[in-house]
């Protein structure tokens, strides 16, 4: 299940911009990979230190910048210091669980986005977050871990397909961001299929596994809605903004991008519904299970009262009752007790009850 409550770093009576790790210090390495392009050609390395990117900048060509980490609070300072970043725009970096954003400084615009992907298994979701720095020339993005949905857009560079290598930073951190939106409809279809599924095994067979897995598909469908809520003021934000970083080219391709957040909106919302429906319908699906129930136990008990009834008069103590001398009174009993047993039930069935 996708958390949406993250563990924040121990930071409480620290500066503004204090940069803390979050989960403790880093275990590995991080993982950085540069792609420089032009539309004649493209070079992609993965550097050792984050010393070797600097140089790229100011080239007349377009750098990306990948992270795969934010746990190496170093690399994140020194990535500050070079392009000139403001402590918070660090902090919100080093410290994920931010809502997604975008603010423009002039010279850059920094935006949070969150990325979702289903697991290995394809049987929970990953909640990611994702910062990304458009400059002049340059396009920074930090991911708290590896694994991402930016390999097509790698491919085309390398490929020169599309319009990427045409283009400046500004189309790049679009098409950064139009894979993330796009990736959504992927997790949307994913639950759709396991809402669906869901809703046919209520309706034949509810049990209490399936009233467990309603509960975690509404946890995680928050967790889309707190993903692309945010995400609408955001790209209309680069839409309407006056940002010299973003050419007029670009925008006609945020404007769609914008579009699609909003069918992703419609989606998450019809999608909510649908959950918040299965539970009742689950509760429906056990209440009609517990009346048919009822229904069986009521009939029988209904059948057995008239023959209660017989048996009990023929089992009273008294010694003058005609019947008792009969030689064939006992079966005439139970005789009398089968028919009347019988006919209640050709009654119950012709009124519909059975």
């Amino acid at each position: 299940m996708a958390r949406l409550v993250r563990r924040m770093p121990r930071k409480v009576g620290l500066p503004p911009g204090t940069l803390v790790p979050v989960g403790g210090e880093p275990s590995g390495e991080a993982c950085i990979t540069l792609i420089d392009f032009t539309e004649a050609g493209f070079e992609e390395r993965r550097p050792d230190t984050v010393e070797e990117v600097f140089e790229y900048k100011g080239k007349p060509s377009v750098s990306w910048i990948n992270i795969d980490s934010v746990q190496h609070i170093d690399i994140i300072k020194s990535i500050g210091e070079h392009f000139g970043l403001h402590p918070l725009v660090l902090e919100d970096i080093a410290h994920p669980g931010q809502r997604p954003k975008m603010e423009d400084f002039g010279d850059y615009i920094y935006m949070v986005l969150t990325m979702l992907r289903p697991d290995e298994h394809k049987e929970s979701l990953i909640v990611e977050q994702v910062s990304l720095l458009l400059g002049s020339d340059y396009v920074i993005s930090f991911q708290e871990m590896p694994g991402d949905v930016f390999e097509p857009i790698r491919e085309r560079i390398r490929a020169a397909k599309g319009r990427v290598r045409q283009m400046g930073a500004d189309y790049l951190a679009y098409a950064l961001i139009d894979a993330i939106v796009d990736n959504y409809f992927t997790i949307l279809e994913w639950f759709a299929d396991n809402t669906d599924q869901i809703e046919e095994d209520l309706i034949s067979a509810p049990t209490t596994e399936m009233l467990e897995s309603i509960h975690m598909l509404k946890k995680e469908i928050l967790a889309v809605k707190k993903s692309v809520w945010p995400l609408r003021e955001l790209i209309n934000g680069l839409t309407r903004g006056e940002s010299s970083l973003i050419e007029q080219g670009t925008v006609i391709y945020l404007r769609d991008v914008y579009d699609h957040t909003i069918q992703v909106i419609d989606t998450v919302e019809a999608l909510r519904e649908m959950i918040s429906g299965m539970r009742d319908t689950y509760l429906s699906s056990v209440s009609n299970r517990m009346n048919e129930v009822m229904k069986v136990l009521t009939i029988i008990a209904t059948i057995f009262i008239p023959i209660t009834f017989v048996a009990g008069i023929y089992g009273m103590n008294f010694a003058f009752m005609p019947e008792l001398g009969l030689r064939w009174g006992y079966f005439g009993a139970l005789g009398l007790m089968g028919a009347i047993g019988i006919a209640m039930v050709i009654y119950f069935r012709r009124k519909g009850w059975l």
